[in-house]
């Protein structure tokens, strides 16, 4: 008779549908969350299947069912930032929408998790295609696509011309607070810092 892949280490036994093991959603999730610890306490390359699961509170053979390598595990939940991208602001204004994705976009870089494995990761990519190919995803692809939205609705409200250079606009909305969030990375900003970025950043595109 199969059982439950994912049976808890205690607690009843339930019977799983014959022929086919069942992964837990709750559990996937415990997973992903205690990957994202362990990253932030020790580093990818002292990461461990065993580490995780211990984290995670299942055996390790739940983590194997679910991704054959830490490698893939990584891959796979760092992927997933760019699949739940950041929401696009709708103020009204180029400046008012910047501020906001700036503030949506800061609180997220400097989360104390996101601020000790974002730079792990990248200096793994630099040694790993394959991590440098996940982390262009997840840090470039969602913010991207929201800052494409805010500069093509600017473009419909008159803001600024048609003729801009896409790629720039790009380089000039995320390229700063990434740079202060993730290469500086002070403690915090300085007060009234995102307000100027926005308004700076929105004159500067609606120079071109």
């Amino acid at each position: 008779m199969t059982t439950n892949a994912d049976q808890p280490r205690t607690g009843t036994r339930r019977r799983a549908p014959a022929g086919a093991a069942v992964l837990r959603e709750d559990v996937t999730e415990a997973i992903r969350a205690a990957v994202f610890e362990e990253l932030a306490a020790v580093g990818y390359a002292r990461m461990s299947i065993e580490g995780i699961a211990r984290r995670a509170g299942v055996g390790k053979t739940a983590v194997y069912r679910r991704w054959r390598s830490k490698l893939h595990l990584v891959l796979d939940v760092v992927s997933a930032l760019a699949v739940q991208g950041l929401p696009v602001p709708d103020t009204g204004t180029l400046e008012g929408d910047l501020r906001l994705l700036y503030e949506v976009t800061s609180r997220a870089l400097r989360h104390p998790v996101a601020s000790q494995i974002i730079p792990d990761l990248q200096a793994e990519a630099a040694r790993n295609p394959d991590i440098a190919e996940a982390m262009q995803k997840a840090l470039r692809e969602g913010q991207e696509g929201v800052a494409s939205k805010i500069v093509r609705a600017a473009e419909q409200r008159g803001e600024i011309g048609p003729d801009f250079d896409e790629d720039l606009a790009l380089d000039l909305i995320s390229g700063p607070l990434y740079w202060r969030s993730v290469v500086i990375r002070g403690p915090r900003l300085p007060k009234g810092y995102l307000d100027a970025l926005a308004r700076a950043t929105a004159q500067a595109l609606k120079a071109r």
